[in-house]
């Protein structure tokens, strides 16, 4: 049995579990014992952390009834030699870790105590909540790293740190670089960043589905105002500075695009506008606006 520190993906995902949701026990009486574990309700990470004792230790940990353990003295003596303590308020994310095993790390432990937010229009994110002020400050820090930004903040009725990656470069870097082992987590971050409206419009390549393309945009967005002018928004410039040159392209009709604008909350957007009455004409003549 290992004495000596070694460290691979396999200690690092064991070492994530125990700070999470794992626990080391020594009866101290008589015919002594010695046993670590990891207590989760989800089977995908219970055979994972089986898998990983397996491969570091060379012992099978058994499961029953939501939890994965086994009795081995010289193994616990190693966590405990190496680790000090894995106590909720006393783990602490390990300094002598190569940095090529921080993502795998994170993953295990957001395997075991991350949930996503995924309302439409108001929340997405992935949240954290631990007792462990210390090592929520690290996670953070590591996170930061590994160019992802997160906020961490004190519960005000509880002494509990709540960590939340919000923003949907946050998320899909997290995703990228972090994501789930836990199906239906992986499977709620998907739809969580799914949640978030893509403002860039992707402009086909081929000619003839790019003509429908612009055609399409025009009669779904295109007003025309009381002046009779053709006014069309997005808060995306380079999506209007394409579509002007398409339709100068494929209906020789010409437009100009705004400067950045503001509008009552301070939000900013761009407006395509099709002015002269000739121009106006030949986007009623195209059909490149409803009826």
């Amino acid at each position: 049995m290992k004495s000596v520190i070694t460290f691979n993906e396999d200690l690092a995902v064991i070492h994530a579990y125990l700070c999470a949701d794992g626990y080391l026990c020594k009866r101290s009486k008589r015919n002594r014992w010695y046993r670590f574990g990891l207590r989760n309700t989800n089977f995908t990470l219970l055979k994972d952390y089986q898998k990983r004792v397996k491969q570091y230790f060379g012992v099978e940990p058994h499961i029953t009834d939501g939890r994965c353990d086994f009795t081995c003295k010289s193994a616990y003596s190693f966590l405990v030699k190496n680790f000090k303590s894995f106590h909720s308020y006393e783990w602490l994310f390990p300094k002598q870790m190569p940095r090529k095993y921080y993502a795998i790390w994170l993953r295990t432990f957001f395997d075991c105590e991350a949930w996503i937010t995924k309302i439409k229009g108001k929340d997405r994110s992935v949240s954290l909540e631990c007792v462990n002020e210390k090592g929520m400050i690290e996670i953070k820090k590591v996170l930061k790293k590994l160019g992802i930004r997160s906020t961490l903040n004190k519960r005000q009725t509880r002494n509990v740190f709540i960590l939340k990656i919000y923003e949907r470069k946050n998320i899909s870097k997290y995703q990228k670089i972090i994501n789930f082992l836990h199906p239906e987590k992986k499977e709620n971050l998907q739809k969580s960043i799914d949640t978030f409206v893509n403002y860039s419009w992707k402009f086909p390549k081929n000619t003839k589905l790019l003509k429908n393309f612009v055609k399409e945009k025009m009669i779904e967005k295109t007003i025309i105002d009381k002046f009779g002018r053709i006014r069309f928004c997005s808060n995306r410039k380079v999506n209007l500075t394409k579509l002007s040159n398409y339709l100068k392209k494929f209906y020789l009709i010409k437009s100009k695009v705004s400067k950045a604008r503001h509008n009552g909350i301070g939000t900013k957007y761009y407006e395509l506008s099709i002015e002269q009455k000739k121009e106006v004409q030949k986007v009623v003549d195209n059909e490149l606006i409803a009826n």
